[in-house]
């Protein structure tokens, strides 16, 4: 089958690759030249396990263009997938308008029956709209639902495994409904993973399955907070609760804060979703709130060390990505440590094993890029650890030790609680732990 992949960013790339890879043919368009470009000559923009290799495979074999020409791109496909971003604007809700600037340029451009899939984040009612924007089209065109479920650093696996495949389209829509089925086939031979519903059902599935999840993190940052008041340690209490079948170990884990491109903004847009159709999300509104305050929480815990004073301090942070295996640092918590570092008066060293790009554009020269740990820790004052890579899992200490001014160590996910560090020689503190 022939498909045209609308955006060539996280989502339309992932999206493409993969289609590709079970023998579609695949044009990905994106309107920055300079990003097909690249593309074309094999660099890819985003850090994302396996994706390299999966494009570089399929370019090779021919199953995967890259372009600007829309035309080009949709001549002779006959299903069109949306990945464009729909940002959150200043009000909480989703921003449409590259959606809605693409719907119109699909329904200038079809020359058959053409199934046009919404495969980015979008708010209920969004699929109706986009209908009514193509519906003057001189041929018909099926707008379907077919929310993305891709965890960055692991979306190549979740994409070509899937634990479900949601699908929003409306009673009548056969056409539509078979290109869909012979699609997504491959993903589900020994298992039928779609789940079909209408196209309403699927949008706000998307955001309420985030919100959960986001809910969770919420929560037990909540509960650290109450651990550390009352000398109990979180990581006890996550395995206590984790293994009760009816909740589950996911998503458990106490932090400085979700990050990334999908959370913060998927909950603020469900909350705003509910509040136009005379719906208070409360749990939603507070899953955001606390949120926002977790991520001071290692800036907190810095200040009170140095008795709120920071000016002349110089503190060391490993990890800027929101998560471990992207380069993505939107929304980052590190970013909300860095900002209050420096508008305090302390000097930053940061690494970060994939990021550091992404860092260099957004702060400059306004902080010191360490080749690795031991580099940013070298005279820092402190050394606060925001997320979790393997690579510093298990660091040499006594270098850390002998590279550090003051031996204080901030440890925003847990992961070193268990080495003794005190009984090393320095001053630790985790996230809801007795310190």
């Amino acid at each position: 089958m022939q498909i045209c992949v609308i955006g060539a960013g996280y989502v339309g790339l992932v999206t493409a690759a993969c289609f590709a890879e079970t023998g579609n043919k695949v044009y990905c368009v994106d309107v920055v030249q300079k990003k097909i470009d690249a593309l074309r000559e094999g660099k890819i923009p985003i850090f994302e396990p396996g994706l390299d290799k999966l494009v570089h495979r399929n370019r090779e074999a021919g199953r995967l263009e890259f372009t600007t020409d829309l035309s080009e791109a949709m001549d002779g496909a006959q299903v069109v997938f949306v990945g464009v971003g729909t940002p959150p604007r200043s009000d909480g809700g989703a921003d449409l308008s590259a959606l809605d600037a693409v719907a119109e340029q699909v329904a200038q451009r079809v020359k058959q029956h053409t199934v046009l899939v919404l495969k980015s984040t979008v708010p209920v009612g969004t699929n109706r709209r986009t209908a009514r924007i193509v519906e003057k089209a001189p041929f018909p065109i099926d707008v379907v639902s077919n929310p993305e479920f891709l965890k960055e650093g692991d979306a190549v696996n979740d994409f070509l495994r899937p634990d479900r495949i949601v699908v929003g389209v409306r009673e009548g829509q056969e056409h539509a409904r078979s290109i869909m089925a012979r699609l997504y086939h491959p993903f589900s031979l020994n298992q039928d993973r779609i789940i079909w519903m209408e196209p309403e059902s699927a949008e706000i599935t998307k955001y309420v399955s985030n919100t959960m999840l986001a809910m969770r993190i919420s929560f037990m940052n909540e509960v650290a907070s109450l651990c550390e008041r009352v000398g109990a340690n979180v990581d006890d209490v996550r395995q206590g609760v984790g293994r009760d079948p009816r909740i589950g170990p996911k998503f458990l884990y106490a932090g400085p804060g979700y990050g990334g491109s999908c959370f913060p903004k998927d909950v603020t847009a469900l909350v705003h979703t509910a509040r136009d159709a005379g719906v208070e999300l409360e749990l939603a509104q507070a899953t955001h709130q606390v949120n926002m305050r977790q991520k001071g929480t290692l800036g907190r815990k810095v200040r009170k060390r140095f008795e709120g004073d920071l000016r002349g301090k110089c503190v060391a942070i490993l990890g800027i990505a929101f998560k471990p295996r992207t380069d993505d640092i939107r929304e980052s918590p590190a970013l909300t440590l860095i900002d209050g570092l420096i508008s305090e008066g302390a000097s930053v060293r940061i690494h970060d094993p994939e990021a550091m790009d992404n860092a260099r554009s957004h702060y400059g020269d306004r902080v010191y890029y360490a080749k690795d740990s031991y580099d940013a820790a070298d005279g820092a004052d402190a050394l606060v650890l925001v997320t979790e890579w393997r690579q510093y899992q298990n660091p040499d200490f006594g270098d850390l030790r002998t590279k550090l001014r003051r031996p204080l160590i901030i440890d925003g996910r847990n992961i070193w609680s268990k080495y003794g560090l005190e009984e090393q020689g320095f001053e630790y503190e985790g996230i809801g732990t007795r310190h």
